[in-house]
């Protein structure tokens, strides 16, 4: 028992930081230890010790609650104490993570959060320095009352060390630790991203990934495609020739094809490739994909049949394929490869709603051709999976669902069978 008496003295530095949390601990614990003593008449020497401790740090808590927090230290938006203050040009002080988080997620029309007139999304952030200081000074006053002390925040990455690092990416010395920073540049927050897409490393990851399979080589491949799976890629970052795109898509092939011997974490790799390529492939004009050739999809089909990708780049890969089903010739390209038969094993073991509608629009377009229907009638339990679909999943699942048995009905030349298929589920 005094092991745990101990453990709650031991709550005594947070009683300023975690006020609200403690004390509606404290108070629940305090009730529990009255009612188990109420309950029984021995051992009430040890509860009555936990009860002058409990109200102890009670007590100690409401004296801590004078403390007050100027105001003019607290972010509008997080109601928190600021870290690094920043002024924006209404003239309102804000925490920079809060504002640029507000200003990100506002898309086109971010307003100010207190006097709603419009703020620019590249808007100009001016750090207050003495702000902070004062922050500062006042935090290490009160450090006895469990406040922790403020750190000088780091200086924002700028445009010129971005473009020092992506020269450096071909320095073969350099290579590792400069696609190294790059990634803990992106993974850090969203000013960084924002500003490392303006110096332009989405189009030099694109162009050292093409690097890579010109020369097939897979050095830094993992790094620039983790550093590349940060960024969205829209059109901004599309202004290429369709002799450009057609080299980017062709490497990102590659990279699908490439053994699983060959390269390290090649699920992380293949992965992060068949979601940036859905990305680039969208970004693209629909002519575009209209010419796609044949291998990107042997390698997709290939790469799903092996089950060798995380879940997200499962879901990336039918993102893809349902793209490009409106065209015929494509269409015809996957029923050729053996989709509508992976694609039935795939849903067999699926778990996300997410990924069973993927399939089922997938199946739908496939089930539109002679021999699509043909494929998926060879699967034993093709009638059968997509029938335990209907009220199962969603709304959407059910509408591919009905429209593709209704293919299958409508042209089979058995219909019996497939009721009969349907009856037994």
């Amino acid at each position: 028992m005094s092991q745990r008496i101990y453990d709650y003295r031991i709550l005594l530095p947070f009683c300023k930081t975690n006020e609200q949390n403690l004390l509606l601990f404290l108070s629940k614990l305090l009730i529990k230890l009255l009612l188990s003593e109420s309950r029984s008449r021995t051992h009430k020497q040890k509860p009555q010790q936990q009860h002058i401790i409990i109200l102890s740090l009670l007590f100690q808590m409401d004296d801590h609650q004078d403390i007050e927090i100027p105001e003019y230290f607290i972010c509008p938006i997080s109601l928190q104490i600021m870290k690094d203050p920043v002024t924006a040009i209404t003239g309102i002080t804000y925490d920079r993570e809060s504002i640029e988080h507000w200003l990100f997620q506002g898309n086109n029309n971010a307003e100010c959060p207190v006097t709603k007139q419009p703020l620019p999304k590249d808007l100009d952030l001016t750090p207050n320095h003495t702000l902070r200081r004062l922050i500062q000074a006042w935090c290490a006053d009160n450090s006895a009352y469990g406040i922790d002390r403020i750190p000088t925040p780091k200086a924002p990455l700028s445009k010129l060390q971005i473009i020092k690092l992506i020269k450096d990416i071909w320095k073969p010395e350099l290579q590792t630790k400069t696609l190294i920073q790059l990634e803990v540049f992106a993974a850090e927050n969203e000013r960084n991203r924002k500003c490392m897409a303006e110096a332009g490393v989405p189009r030099a990851m694109l162009t050292y990934i093409v690097n890579c399979c010109d020369k097939n080589q897979v050095g830094g491949l993992e790094g620039a495609l983790s550093i590349l799976h940060f960024f969205k890629i829209t059109s901004e970052y599309m202004k290429l020739s369709a002799f450009e795109i057609d080299k980017i898509v062709e490497s990102f092939t590659w990279v699908l094809a490439l053994d699983d011997e060959s390269i390290e974490n090649h699920k992380e790799i293949k992965s992060h490739a068949l979601r940036i390529l859905k990305n680039i492939i969208q970004a693209a004009s629909s002519k575009f994909l209209q010419r796609l050739k044949p291998q990107i999809f042997q390698n997709i089909i290939r790469v799903l049949k092996q089950r060798v990708i995380a879940q997200q780049g499962i879901n990336a890969a039918l993102k893809l394929m349902l793209d490009a089903c409106p065209s015929g010739r494509n269409r015809m390209i996957m029923v050729e490869s053996g989709a509508v038969f992976e694609l039935i094993e795939l849903e067999l073991t699926a778990s996300e709603k997410k990924t069973t509608e993927l399939i089922l629009g997938i199946l739908f377009h496939l089930c539109s051709c002679a021999d699509g229907r043909a494929q998926f009638l060879s699967h034993r339990a093709a009638i059968a999976v997509v029938t335990k679909r209907i009220m199962q999943v969603s709304p959407a699942a059910d509408d591919r669902a009905i429209l593709i048995l209704s293919l299958i009905c409508k042209f089979s030349g058995n219909f019996n069978f497939v009721v009969q298929e349907m009856s037994r589920v």
